[in-house]
């Protein structure tokens, strides 16, 4: 395969794969950091890519186990800045206090999110940022479509329940 193919395929792909290392390291430069290792590892098993159903999801097991590697390595813990990853687009109508308003509420669901034990916060991530399917989740984190599932129910009833205990009682 050359080095043409292999970019042609990788590029599409490039920032969802930094979104996702940035996401469970939590800091930029580590990111991609492994977004080159995953690029290296992924070039020296080309000779796999023809044989694979999903490329992506593929990818997406790489870079998580390299990144897990990572914070197992380090003992790193994942920072609260995740706005540098997804920041949401403000709406051209908002007025500065709807846009405060939304603004300390996406902060406080990011640091919710960032709370979740890391099964829950991964499928998650999978799943309502970078918008892949279950199966595609499934194949990135090698378990069952059903774990799927019960780990996206569980991770958004936890981030509702705290949400609204936060608005209601005003606890955390």
């Amino acid at each position: 395969m050359s080095s043409e193919v292999f970019l042609a395929q990788m590029m599409p792909i490039k920032q969802k794969l930094f979104r996702f290392a940035f996401r469970l390291l939590g800091n930029e430069e580590d990111a991609k950091d492994i977004l080159q290792e995953a690029f290296i590892k992924v070039w020296h098993n080309r000779d796999k890519m023809g044989e694979l159903q999903n490329l992506e999801a593929w990818c997406m097991r790489i870079t998580r186990n390299l990144a897990l590697d990572k914070l197992k390595s380090r003992k790193h813990r994942i920072t609260d800045d995740l706005e540098r990853a997804q920041e949401l687009p403000a709406a051209h109508q908002q007025t500065p206090h709807q846009h405060t308003e939304r603004s300390d509420l996406m902060k406080r669901v990011h640091g919710l999110i960032n709370r979740l034990p890391d099964k829950y916060k991964t499928v998650l991530q999978l799943r309502d940022i970078e918008g892949l399917s279950y199966q595609e989740i499934a194949d990135a984190l090698a378990i069952e479509m059903s774990e799927v599932k019960i780990n996206l129910f569980r991770a958004r009833k936890q981030v509702r329940e705290q949400l609204q205990n936060l608005h209601v009682y005003g606890i955390q």
